[in-house]
């Protein structure tokens, strides 16, 4: 396993800037260890809930910016789908409203898998959002949703920071 190191300090001024930053803290420290973005042999390299902190990031980052669409048109499909990520959520970290979202989304995904993710315009990829309105409640959900369930990211890494990094 990689060793994650995070300094006091730094976390410190994170938590007093809120949970987003704390939590950024970690999925730095994660990108950083394994050169930025994961790729299977990274991965390898990493346990089951750093794992479950980047897809979440991944997962995050997206549907904020463009939705499920685009999270799917982007690729990250098979990275946020085909892993135990929804699992993790449900099992482990207690995130069971969000869970069941990503396993809706993920039937969605292999209903309309390949004309999401086929090479477009841009222009193309923009009539994508009126092609699949079936995406829009679960995009509207996570944000309307977006600052409990990263509390609740924040508060599983608090309650169990052994597990992503080494605190100095």
């Amino acid at each position: 396993m990689k060793q994650i190191i995070i300094k006091d300090q730094e976390l410190s001024n994170a938590a007093l800037e809120g949970m987003d930053a704390f939590v950024q803290v970690f999925v730095d420290a994660l990108r950083e260890a394994i050169g930025g973005e994961p790729s299977q042999q990274t991965m390898e390299e990493l346990n089951a809930d750093q794992m479950t902190l980047l897809v979440w990031d991944t997962l995050h980052e997206e549907v904020m910016d463009g939705g499920f669409v685009q999270l799917i048109h982007n690729g990250y499909g098979p990275y946020v789908f085909k892993n135990p990520f929804a699992k993790m959520l449900n099992q482990k970290w207690g995130m069971r409203e969000l869970a069941k979202m990503i396993y809706e989304v993920h039937t969605l995904w292999l209903e309309n898998r390949e004309a999401l993710e086929r090479d477009c315009t841009d222009e193309e990829f923009m009539a994508l959002f009126e092609q699949f309105p079936q995406f829009d409640d679960y995009d509207d959900k996570f944000v309307e949703n977006e600052e409990s369930y990263t509390e609740q990211v924040a508060r599983y890494i608090d309650e169990h920071l052994e597990n992503f990094a080494t605190i100095e």
